[in-house]
């Protein structure tokens, strides 16, 4: 079957294999959706206030 350094090895892989998934989910689920939603945010903000200063000028 395996010896015991190929087990550690796969048992290294499984693990970074894992760490990236899981990194890879909190990227996509969390990270970049309020990334994103915070540059939505001060990009309305930015265009309100220029409203604003276009209609007081």
């Amino acid at each position: 079957m395996f010896e015991f350094d190929q087990y550690l090895g796969f048992l290294a892989f499984l693990t970074i294999l894992t760490i990236g998934f899981w990194l890879m989910m909190f990227l996509l689920l969390f990270v970049v959706p309020y990334w994103l939603g915070g540059n939505l945010i001060e990009l309305w903000k930015e265009r309100r206030e220029a409203k604003r200063a276009k209609r007081e000028a």
